[in-house]
């Protein structure tokens, strides 16, 4: 598959090792190949299965919706003879402990590498500029113990994710602080580091509205849209200030959906000077206005400032209007699916690094559905595990 100006493919290479993703044109990796440069955590000695194995049984088993580890040995153990050679098993498959043990010791960040490099590989070429959003979540579960016996701060985990594909391209774990409080600001470069920047569009939320943000986009050849909140007072009081009454709506759209009616609008003024923030060259005004289609009918109205380096003609008011609204993909089409279809926030997995891996082969398994084709999450996991052979497919191990 040619790689698009927009393709993100080639910046991940390096972060496998020794396994290098093959040209764009060339045959795509297989998944089996891929989780090879994943680094084993166990000692040489006493080993019966291969972390390779174990690995894609673990994918599989959430790709046909197992939503604990218990659930994944379930499923490894009443594996057809053929789909269990196809993942290279023996005549034993792993048990729930073995499985336990495995992804708590793994690097969560490195398999994450390697699982978002295949994605990468299979990430369909878009027309015109590629948009990514970033944004967090708590794995709300996975609280770890104190020497207090309480109950200890649940991991923090931030994603990216592609805004038409609606794939996971990337995660990393988040710091907690002593005091028990995270922060994904240390971690947003980082996450994007493992990816080709070049003229696609970044969004994200308030909290990373941060002028260091913006330089290292810039110096990546990225572009980016952050919405201004109270986390920035200064810049919000001088995006308010501006004189957005004469200022003409050059974006409309309203639809009908969720019980409800919305109509958008937005503005968009070029900024000359006033605005003391690295790089910006338009402040963008979206008003919102929503009211339920039962009950009372009163609107609710909801202004939202933002800016970006995007220049005037580099992106119409549409565009500009679509990747903001594209942002909640992130939280529509990734957070919403782990929480509502996997259970994540019910997990009670919190041993090691395996709340980060099993977030990992939920992105992963949510991903490959799309890449497939799939449009409904749950119904996709449905299809699936009437029959162990169809994950095969839809991740690309057999045909």
């Amino acid at each position: 598959m040619p790689a698009s100006a927009s393709s993100l493919i080639h910046a991940v290479a390096p972060q496998l090792g020794a396994l290098e993703l093959p040209d764009p044109v060339a045959e795509l990796p297989g998944l089996l190949a891929v989780l090879k440069g994943v680094v084993d955590p166990r000692a040489r000695r006493g080993v019966r299965h291969q972390l390779v194995s174990i690995l894609a049984v673990s994918i599989c088993a959430v790709t046909a919706g197992a939503c604990s580890l218990v659930a994944i040995a379930e499923w490894a153990a009443d594996l057809p003879v053929e789909v269990a050679s196809a993942l290279a098993l023996g005549t034993r498959a792993p048990c729930e402990s073995t499985i336990r043990r495995v992804l708590g010791a793994l690097d969560g960040d490195g398999f994450d590498q390697a699982v978002s490099a295949w994605v990468l590989a299979y990430l369909p070429a878009v027309p015109g500029r590629r948009a990514v959003a970033v944004d967090g979540k708590t794995v709300r579960g996975a609280r770890t113990s104190t020497d207090t016996d309480e109950r200890g701060p649940a991991r923090h985990l931030l994603a990216t994710i592609d805004h038409d594909a609606r794939v996971v391209l990337g995660q990393v774990a988040v710091d907690t602080h002593i005091e028990g409080k995270t922060s994904e600001i240390g971690c947003f470069a980082p996450l994007l580091d493992t990816l080709d920047l070049g003229e696609v569009i970044v969004t994200a939320d308030a909290l990373h509205t941060q002028r260091a943000h913006v330089d290292y986009l810039h110096s990546r050849g990225a572009h980016w849209i952050l919405t201004v909140k109270g986390n920035q007072p200064n810049l919000r009081t001088q995006l308010v200030g501006m004189p957005w009454r004469k200022v003409d709506v050059t974006h409309r759209s309203a639809e009908r959906g969720h019980g409800r009616r919305e109509i958008r609008t937005l503005k968009v003024i070029t900024i000359a000077a006033g605005i003391v923030f690295p790089h910006a060259a338009q402040a963008i005004q979206l008003r919102r206005r929503t009211r339920p289609l039962h009950g009372p009918r009163r609107w609710h109205t909801e202004t939202v400032y933002a800016i970006t380096d995007l220049r005037p003609h580099q992106a119409t008011p549409g565009q500009l209007a679509g990747w903001i609204r594209g942002h909640w993909q992130i939280e529509n089409g990734l957070h919403w699916v782990r929480d509502v279809t996997y259970r994540e926030d019910l997990s009670q997995v919190r041993t090691g690094h395996a709340p980060q891996v099993m977030a990992s082969l939920r992105n992963l398994a949510i991903s490959a559905h799309r890449l497939a084709g799939a449009t409904n999450i749950a119904a996709a996991l449905r299809h699936r595990a009437r029959n162990a052979a169809r994950t095969l497919t839809v991740l690309r191990i057999a045909h």
